[in-house]
């Protein structure tokens, strides 16, 4: 199969790449001329040069192709409407392009559990249940998934909302294992809150499957996750094992985590960039339950997990070290 892939220099991208040429497919991967190779050397692919974000430069990037993995996107933005020129108006360019396209039999649109919103019980949310996002990031990926969903490869398509994605080249835990190496943990709210993980080679094993596979998957929304209900502390734990330190647990209100984000916030306006914490994201973070399940992806494509937490968090670990990211 040949296969296009969005999102390749980054971290879950890397990961789909990587398998998907090891199985033997045809990989092309869309890259912008800035965007780092460090995580695709090894790898034999065919490369296109262009973004998402311009439309001219998408038809040749899906001429040929059998399927489509859209895993690129916008995770931090300055505003709004940064994320909206991504994540919703960059999916909608990439699915024009693949309508156009004759060879096009299938799309894959790697979403997030943000579209979908938080569980008010703690009970993963049904799949078809209202969309309730909490955050810019999210309504911009919702609004991704409405632009695949509108199109006439929604028959063809497959959409992932994948939640809290761990595993080596992810840069946004690194400072969690930071902090537990210094022995220090503040905690949102005493880091109670429920969560699903899943480890980033099992996530993209699952979106492999369901882009090469001839399951009944079109037209389906899966969550790949490990199986288990997790809150931030037992994440927590399962990092302070792999980097051998225990951290001083520091429970930290709301508020207190919003004044970090007001001072992020701040610096990033006057280095004019994009930071990670922001009161949008603590919105985002302080909701009591991320759960979603994965019944529905074991059940048609035959996926299991296969890293638990504490496997996960020292592959983790000894990764970050190798690359001296700790």
């Amino acid at each position: 199969m040949k296969v296009l892939i969005t999102g390749a220099s980054g971290f879950l991208g890397s990961h789909i790449a990587e398998q998907l040429a090891g199985q033997g497919h045809s990989v092309r991967l869309l890259l912008r001329r800035t965007s780092p190779r460090r995580f695709l050397s090894a790898l034999a692919y065919e490369e296109t040069a262009g973004d998402i974000t311009d439309a001219a430069t998408l038809p040749v990037a899906v001429q040929g192709i059998d399927a489509v993995i859209h895993a690129a996107g916008l995770i931090k933005a300055r505003k709004e409407a940064e994320f909206d020129a991504v994540n919703a108006e960059g999916t909608a360019n990439l699915v024009r392009a693949a309508e156009q396209s004759a060879s096009v039999k299938r799309f894959v649109y790697v979403s997030s559990l943000a579209a979908h919103g938080p569980s008010p019980d703690g009970a993963p949310r049904p799949r078809n249940a209202p969309a309730m996002p909490v955050s810019a990031y999210g309504r911009s990926k919702l609004a991704g998934e409405d632009n695949v969903r509108a199109s006439a490869l929604a028959p063809r398509a497959v959409i992932f909302r994948p939640p809290v994605i761990y595993g080596p080249r992810d840069p946004a835990l690194v400072p969690f294992f930071r902090l537990a190496r210094f022995r220090v943990a503040p905690l949102l709210m005493g880091g109670h809150n429920r969560i699903s993980i899943v480890f980033a080679e099992d996530a993209a094993r699952a979106i492999c499957l369901a882009t090469t596979a001839e399951a009944d998957v079109e037209g389906k929304v899966y969550c790949p996750e490990d199986g288990h209900v997790h809150t931030w502390r037992d994440l927590l734990a399962a990092i302070e094992e792999a980097v051998g330190r225990r951290a001083l647990r520091l429970s930290a209100p709301r508020w207190a985590f919003s004044a970090a984000a007001i001072v992020s916030e701040t610096f990033g306006f006057a280095a004019r960039r994009a930071v990670p914490l922001t009161r949008d994201k603590v919105r985002e973070m302080a909701q009591r339950h991320w759960m979603c399940s994965s019944d529905d992806l074991r059940r048609d494509t035959g996926w299991v997990p296969s890293i638990d937490i504490r496997s996960g968090a020292k592959l983790t670990a000894d990764w970050y070290r190798r690359e001296r990211w700790i």
